[in-house]
């Protein structure tokens, strides 16, 4: 598939990895409506390439993974009714969708693990986008910043959904009633972040996980496990996990990816997992699908 090309991003595919990049340095990768577009597109692309196998989200210089919102329009930056920057229509009773919201969703849904290397500020959106990855690393120069009570606005990209999932509800409600800046030393013994690393180390440490996972693992099987433990950490009960992890055994139990699973490791070989995210996800469930928006 041929790599599409952004205005605020860059989007690499190297050795079964995709390197994406927020790419707006003068602007500290500040967020705006393209970016979000982007964004989701981006993300449409790596769901679709087979050659896909884990995604590396992180920011363009030395300075800041997404400094948040861009605030260049002043006073009126949150102000939906006054802007003009390609904000889609309002949807159900005048309410505009968040754009950061729409990006934490197609980022939810993707069927690729997604790994963040924060390599520096991720303050506002650029922490609350983060969320949504399924593991995040940080330089010890980055800075991590729920600031929107300081910004007279509210959480957003459903951060209030997502946050105290990593780090329990009253370090999430401290963070974002304050909106103080939190550094990685605190981030990591919170558990926002897996690990933090010197700047030179961060982007290597990330490639090491995506490698792990695309050396070892059947990609259907990856896609499964990541929406199964996303969409079931809030189900009501253990049974609705019990209907989703019976229906999700018997179906890669008959599959080519399990034979080989199981084959490859008694003739102690690497495997070759034949089944192809683009093609051959079961289809019992909607592992896509997303509520409507109300």
């Amino acid at each position: 598939m041929t790599i599409p090309e952004f205005e605020t991003l860059i989007l690499e595919v190297k050795d079964q990895i995709a390197t994406l990049t927020l790419h707006r340095p003068e602007r500290m990768n500040a967020f705006t409506t393209t970016m979000m577009n982007e964004l989701i597109a981006a993300f449409d692309y790596t769901d679709a390439n087979d050659d896909v196998r884990a995604v590396i989200v992180t920011g363009s210089g030395d300075r800041a993974f997404c400094a948040g919102a861009d605030l260049s329009s002043g006073g009126d930056t949150f102000n939906y009714d006054s802007r003009a920057d390609g904000e889609p229509e309002p949807t159900v009773n005048g309410v505009y969708r968040d754009g950061g919201g729409r990006v934490s969703l197609r980022i939810f849904r993707s069927l690729k693990p997604v790994i963040a290397a924060v390599n520096g500020a991720a303050v506002g959106v650029g922490a609350t986008m983060a969320l949504a990855m399924d593991i995040r690393l940080a330089s010890d120069k980055a800075r991590f910043g729920f600031v929107f009570t300081r910004r007279g606005i509210t959480p957003e990209a459903c951060s209030s959904w997502f946050i105290s999932k990593a780090v329990g509800l009253s370090t999430a409600l401290e963070w974002c009633m304050t909106g103080r800046l939190i550094d990685a030393t605190e981030a990591h013994d919170k558990g926002l972040v897996r690990s933090v690393h010197a700047p030179e180390d961060l982007y290597p440490a990330a490639v090491a996980i995506a490698r792990e996972i695309a050396d070892n693992t059947a990609p259907v099987s990856v896609a499964m496990a990541r929406q199964m433990l996303w969409r079931m950490s809030s189900a009501d009960h253990p049974m609705d996990a019990h209907c989703l992890d019976s229906r999700a055994i018997q179906a890669r139990g008959a599959s080519e990816d399990s034979k080989e699973g199981v084959n490859s490791f008694l003739e102690k070989r690497p495997a070759h997992y034949p089944n192809k995210v683009s093609s051959d996800m079961p289809d019992f469930f909607d592992w896509q699908g997303e509520p409507e928006f109300k």
